[in-house]
């Protein structure tokens, strides 16, 4: 059995391929080994009692992870799939190379992530290449116009007044924010890029005013400024994105990158499907 999973720090999707015609989806928790040791990820696997009913008979397994960054992050994963998945050969890479196979149209082109976090690369067909400035410093130094960018953005202008009614009472009323909630979600608990980037709703919901309109353009400008532009070629192959911030802002994503000469092509909001495609092609028949 063929076992396949994207994982971003918010949500990991599973697709299990029995045979070429019959595959079952399941969802755990994201992972990251940022944030998440050995003990959290095996355990965040476990508790999905459908999906580890077929642990000891995957054969191969492809998990492509927020924060595998390194050899030994991606050990730290490697080791907690081993631990469920006993009899698999198991391949871990990081979340970009996830996304460029997942948008692979058999041209060169620029992949990026704008979901919780955001990042990019470059896939020529061989190999996944990460530019110098495309940077990949998380949500504290980096991570233009994602999820948790936006979330400081709210979270910074609620306190100090600054934003629309509209969305200054909802997060009053509803979320029943204050000074000491905000510093225990940023600060005092884990995951806090999770906690800014489940803001994104709001922002979602009142696309229809200006102060939303123009936050994410400025956003999406920063992400395409800081991890498309920084590819000497930028302006000769399409850019792919996957995630949540650029599907739900794709008209926002698409007219800023026109004003900056940029082509977005394919804007899918989950990779799975394309991983799955991607590795059925290349590997299925090899190895099954």
């Amino acid at each position: 059995m063929l076992l396949i999973a994207d994982s971003g720090s918010t949500k990991c999707d599973w697709m299990l391929i029995q045979d070429i015609k019959e595959a079952i989806s399941f969802s755990t928790m994201g992972f990251n080994p940022y944030f998440h040791n050995e003990a959290v990820i095996t355990n965040a696997i476990r508790q999905n009692t459908e999906l580890c009913q077929f642990a000891e008979k995957v054969t191969m397994l492809f998990l492509y992870s927020a924060g595998c960054s390194s050899k030994e992050l991606k050990r730290v994963v490697e080791r907690a799939l081993r631990s469920v998945f006993p009899a698999a050969n198991i391949y871990v890479d990081h979340d970009l190379v996830g996304a460029a196979f997942a948008t692979w149209d058999e041209s060169p082109a620029i992949t990026g992530i704008l979901g919780t976090g955001s990042n990019s690369c470059y896939f020529d067909g061989d190999i996944v290449k990460q530019a110098n400035s495309g940077l990949g410093l998380g949500y504290i130094l980096g991570d233009e116009g994602s999820g948790s960018y936006y979330g400081k953005i709210l979270l910074r202008e609620y306190l100090s007044n600054n934003l629309p009614e509209e969305i200054h009472n909802v997060l009053r009323d509803q979320y029943k924010l204050n000074r000491d909630t905000i510093v225990e979600g940023v600060y005092m608990k884990p995951h806090a890029n999770v906690y800014l980037a489940s803001f994104m709703r709001i922002m979602s919901d009142n696309k229809h005013l200006p102060w939303v309109q123009e936050t994410v353009n400025q956003g999406m400008a920063d992400f395409l400024r800081t991890h498309v532009q920084c590819y000497k070629n930028y302006q000769r192959v399409p850019t792919h994105l996957i995630g949540s911030i650029a599907f739900h802002f794709e008209e926002n994503l698409r007219n800023v990158a026109k004003t900056m000469n940029i082509e977005i092509g394919t804007i899918i909001k989950k990779p799975i499907f394309g991983l799955v495609n991607y590795h059925m092609k290349n590997h299925f028949h090899k190895n099954s």
